[in-house]
């Protein structure tokens, strides 16, 4: 099984910054990707940024340019650093692991972010 934990999450004034954290840990194999993913209330869940084994990004593009996603030295660790926040990025953001084994994905709990205005 595997567990993913995150954290950061809090409430800023708009133009300003948080670092989210998420940690995986368990059986894990093999990790194909891990990403942020966020949902405000009434709208669908949403990916944010995604970064892959190889290095590889992808953002969405209300967030590019503000947001960057990196992979930490501990194992199985990944940041999100959001810049420049917005109120429209206020969320519930969750973490996402997909490993490599019948490409399952795993989740954490889901930290929130409020920007006021």
């Amino acid at each position: 099984q595997v567990q993913v934990v995150e954290s950061g999450g809090g409430l800023v004034q708009a133009g300003g910054s948080l670092r989210l954290s998420c940690a995986a840990s368990g059986s894990i194999f093999r990790i194909n990707a891990m990403g942020w993913y966020r949902q405000a209330p009434g709208k669908e869940r949403e990916l944010v940024a995604r970064i892959t084994t190889s290095g590889s990004t992808n953002y969405a593009d209300s967030v590019k340019g503000r947001f960057t996603i990196s992979r930490g030295s501990a194992k199985n660790t990944v940041y999100l650093q959001m810049n420049t926040l917005k109120p429209e990025d206020t969320a519930v953001y969750y973490c996402n692991v997909n490993v490599a084994y019948r490409s399952n994905d795993y989740w954490g709990q889901g930290t929130r972010v409020t920007v006021s205005s």
